[in-house]
Order: C-alpha cells, then structure tokens, then sequence
C-alpha cells in the first residue's frame, strides 16, 4: 500500500490526500524504514511540494517530512517556513522541525519568537499566532529547558488543599494539626481543605496523596474557556507565583482537566484555555507539554462549573524518594504509609519485624518510619524485587535484612514481634484459587514466626480469606480498616494468642 500511495505522488494523483494517508500508514503500521527506502534519491520531489500552490498539500508534505527524520530536509523546510505567508501553516512546520536537530536554528527561532510578541493580537490572527508563538516556545524549551524559578515559600501563608483517601480525611487533618497547630481546617469530599501559616510540616505527614493550593479570586468559573482565562489571569496568580519563588516571569504551565467530556473533547477546550490565558496574561503564562513549572488543575463540579486549583513542580514531593524501583505488585507507597499509620499504636518500638513478601521494601520502609523498629527481615521469592528493595531500603538509610527466598521455605532461629505485608493477590497469571491457597499455608505457618501476643498487620485485596483462615490458626482480628471499596482493599490488624 504505501508504494502505491507514493507512486501516485509522484505521478501528481491527489497529492494532498496522499501526503495524508501515507502518514497515517506510518503511523498505523510502523513503515517509516521502508517509506524511507523508497525516498532514497527522490527527495526532490516532497521538497518541492514545499513550493506547491496549494497551502494544505505544503503542510502535509513538511509533516511527512517531519516524519521521516532525514537530515536533508530540516533546511528547506526550514526555508519554507520563513517564505509561507499563510500562517496556518507555520505550526506545521515547526512541528516538522521538532523531529530534527535544529540546534543551528536556535538564535532564528528566538528572534523569530521575539519579532512575534510584538505583533498586535487581533480576533483574525489571533489563533494562528498564538500557536506559532506555542510551537516557538516548546522548539526553544526541548532544547534549552525552562530557567525554572526555585521555590523559596516555605515560610508564607497558603490555602491549600490535601487530596487523601476518602475514608481517612480525618487522619490526616489531625496529623496536619499536630504538625501545623495553627492551621485552620475543613474536610472535604475528597481530603482536607486548609489555610496554614507554612509548609515546613509537608515531609511529616506521609499519608496525604497530593497536595494541591487554592489561589483566592481563582476558586470556580463557569466552564467555558473564555472565562476560565478570564478568572486565571484576573485572579493573585502571578501574586502567589512571585512570593513563592525566586525570579521573575514568564512561568511555564501544564492544564489538566478532570471532566465528563471525552479525549477528543478535553483537548480542543484546553487549546482553548491555554491560548487565551497567554493572550491575556502577556505570555507571563506560557503553556508547554514540558519542563513545566506549575499544574492548573480544572475539575468539573456537579453544577458543571469549574473549580481551579495549581499544583506545584517547583515544590518537589520527597517523602518516597527512596523510592528508586518498583515491580508490577509494589504497593503504592501512600498506601503503605497509610497502613503503617492505621496501625500505630498497635507497634512497639525496636519490634523484631518480618516481611514475608516484601516486594521492593516499602511496606518495611514505611513501618520503620512510622515506629523504630529493630531487627527488620523481608523475604520474597524474586530476585529482582530482593535487588529493588536493598537499593530502595539503602536510599531510605534504613538496614533491613532482604532475603531471596520463597516464605515457605525460610527458617529463622527467633520468633518475631510484628509481621506487617501486602499480601498476594490475583494479577497476572496468579488465579483466585492460587491466592487463597497462598493465604491457606501462609495462616498454617505463620505461627511458627510468632512469639505470643505479637501483631500481624496485613494489606489484603482478600479480605475475605483472611475472615474464614483466621481462627483456625490462633489469631483474633482486633481491627479492620477499609482502604479503598473500589479495588477491594483493607487494613486488617490481628493478635496471635495462640492455639
């Protein structure tokens, strides 16, 4: 198919619709090696395409250009931007351009950008120019990055909003306010709504899974993309930005948008956003799909407004940096510091702790954080997991014994205090029967681990096998604790007392 579509071209047989085509074919079949094969030494004639009176047919042949990657063409596409006078063509282009290395351009594309921020943005330019100005900045960015603005707020006041596990918002409010006494706070549907006098509490408090602020002025807006720049730019944004960082703008931003309306949809209506907040804000707000400095976050409310919060990147989440590696299994480590958080004061200090299917260390990790423990062990069967865990266990600075070795063969010459593990469950080639066997032997033989009276603390997708298994073996459920209803998680905390 894809030499017949180029023999067409050649030939001049619906070039433009071809041009079309051939790209999809590409992309659907990936046969840009042999598209490329039959290009060579008949370059000529896509770069003369460039030169075609018909403004479509030189936007897709610089496209497929693009696509293609062969040095030889950066130039007169290069060339063909600088002479087309239509300018919807131009982001083309520089789409182009982007797959090349353009790095002899960089001074044209700055003053060609610069020459741009001059020009009077009119209604009739106003959307081809914006996206000129766009593709510009990103060619300028890929290969220089963003002069990122350092993030000095530590000792400022914000409003800020804590997304956390539903269930749980209280927890997390009350870890906020021992750490933070003065906050003032609100739970919310989705976490804890607060206004605090600094963020020198944020590495305390493990349990939160994203933090995000609240830019007074900049609350809601009707969900229409012309108001929603309005409300942005309108709002102490650039306030907020500039007394939390170092540096003057421009500050580079991402959109996301939480809403009903489809893929296709979301993406037409942020181009929307994203080009008017530009506009209206004097490209002290440039959008980027990179190096992005800061999140506006859109979420569609059940009145079908918009509320608008920002998350930071310039402000950097390092409570599970010691996170290196994970495996498919790992447990989400907001998940593990939950559990060791719901457990509490049910540990003990310098507990002789087992893992007896650690994975990549975090449950361990996290329980050490929660309450010193002593001797820590984790066993598992793989050994890339064992391997991801001792480097994960040495950036957290923690010494944890990993072993690998399947639980149902490891021995050990002293019983432990506390066992604390996300338990298997179905993924992959591992079936329901197999999981409840698992949890069958390891109810069967933990208790020769096990000194009387000590704690066992499972994350379970299974709660129900722990519910049957349980007291046959000698052990009594003292809590229980819903994590997520929707992927069938729990908390469970158990004492053996012995049969």
């Amino acid at each position: 198919m894809i030499q017949e579509l180029w023999e067409q071209i050649q030939n001049g047989q619906e070039v433009r619709q071809n041009l079309s085509k051939i790209r999809q074919v590409i992309k659907d079949n990936g046969e840009r090696r042999k598209l490329s094969a039959l290009l060579e030494g008949e370059e000529t004639v896509l770069i003369d395409l460039l030169r075609s009176e018909d403004a479509k047919t030189r936007k897709n042949a610089a496209l497929l250009m693009g696509d293609l990657r062969n040095p030889s063409f950066l130039a007169p596409i290069w060339k063909a931007y600088q002479e087309d006078g239509q300018r919807f063509v131009k982001s083309s282009y520089l789409s182009a351009i982007g797959n090349f290395d353009y790095r002899e351009y960089m001074d044209a594309i700055k003053e060609q950008l610069a020459a741009l921020e001059k020009e009077e943005v009119t209604e009739e330019n106003q959307k081809h120019l914006m996206e000129e100005m766009r593709k510009l900045s990103f060619l300028i960015v890929h290969i220089e990055g963003v002069s990122a603005h350092k993030f000095i707020g530590w000792d400022k006041a914000y409003d800020i909003f804590l997304i956390t596990n539903r269930n749980y918002r209280e927890l997390v409010g009350n870890e906020l306010m021992e750490l933070e006494p003065k906050a003032k706070i609100k739970l919310m549907g989705a976490g804890v709504m607060a206004r605090v006098t600094n963020l020198n509490w944020i590495k305390g408090i493990r349990t939160y899974q994203e933090l995000l602020f609240v830019v007074r002025g900049m609350e809601t807006s009707e969900m229409d993309p012309d108001k929603i720049a309005r409300t942005v730019v309108d709002s102490p944004l650039l306030i907020f930005l500039s007394k939390s960082h170092e540096g003057n703008p421009p500050y580079h931003f991402r959109l996301e948008l939480k809403s009903k309306k489809d893929l296709g949809q979301k993406s037409v209506f942020l181009k929307k956003v994203a080009s008017k907040i530009e506009i209206l804000s004097d490209r002290k707000l440039i959008n980027t799909t990179e190096n992005y400095e800061f999140e506006l976050r859109l979420i569609e409310n059940k009145l079908g407004n918009c509320n608008i919060m920002v998350k930071l990147y310039t402000l950097k989440d390092t409570r599970f940096s010691y996170r290196r590696d994970v495996m498919p299994t790992s447990i989400k480590p907001v998940n593990a510091a939950l559990t060791a958080a719901l457990s509490k004061e049910y540990m003990k200090e310098d507990a002789q702790v087992l893992d007896p299917f650690c994975g990549v260390g975090t449950m361990l990790i996290e329980r050490h954080k929660a309450v010193r423990a002593n001797s820590s062990y984790g066993i598992d069967i793989q050994e890339e997991a064992i391997l991801k865990a001792r480097e994960n266990a040495e950036a957290a600075r923690q010494v944890i014994h990993f072993i690998n070795r399947d639980f149902f063969q490891f021995t050990h010459d002293y019983l432990f205090d506390e066992v604390i593990t996300n338990m298997p469950f179905k993924i992959g080639r591992l079936t329901d029967d197999a999981v409840y066997d698992i949890y069958k032997r390891f109810f069967q033989i933990i208790p020769d681990f096990l000194k009387k009276g000590s704690i066992l603390i499972l994350y379970t997708h299974n709660k129900e096998h722990v519910d049957q298994l349980t007291f046959r073996t000698g052990f009594r459920i003292i809590k229980s604790h819903e994590v997520s209803k929707k992927e069938g998680t729990d908390v469970i905390i158990l004492r053996y007392e012995g049969n």
